[in-house]
């Protein structure tokens, strides 16, 4: 008896392992899929990789929603060159990860260069199969 219990216990954690790690990947590449879509300028991918109820935080202390997060890249305001995402953790609890990142990245706004060097919170939300942000918080290093 004791050794059907241990093993039942050991299938539940097993499976329960199994399912995070497919799920961390799963967010990772959403992660990556938002980074290509920030440089690119590609307003679908920005829509169907963000939640309708999207709160989008820049570390000046602006929050914007959805429609103005992605307006503001598609249009070209926000003109990322390139964007590198370092020290990368996700923590998934249910349907929700968090990812921490730091974030380098050479942009156009406005028409004048800049960069940014930050620490970035994002908040992704497993709606059906896929991993879409729905909170995202920006902070000066």
């Amino acid at each position: 008896m004791k050794k059907i219990i241990l093993f039942t216990t050991f299938l539940i954690f097993s499976t329960q392992l199994f399912a995070q790690s497919k799920d961390e990947k799963l967010v990772a590449e959403t992660v990556e899929s938002l980074r290509k879509a920030m440089i690119d300028g590609d307003r679908a991918s920005l829509l169907a990789l963000s939640h309708v109820n999207l709160t989008y935080g820049h570390s000046n202390g602006k929050v914007e929603n959805q429609a103005q997060f992605v307006e503001a890249i598609a249009s070209g305001n926000n003109n990322f060159e390139t964007i590198d995402l370092s020290e990368q953790t996700i923590n998934i609890t249910g349907k929700s990860a968090v990812v921490r990142h730091h974030f380098k990245a050479i942009t156009i706004i406005e028409g004048k260069p800049s960069s940014a060097n930050i620490s970035v919170l994002q908040v992704y939300q497993k709606t059906g199969k896929k991993w879409l942000l729905l909170a995202r918080q920006a902070v000066k290093i």
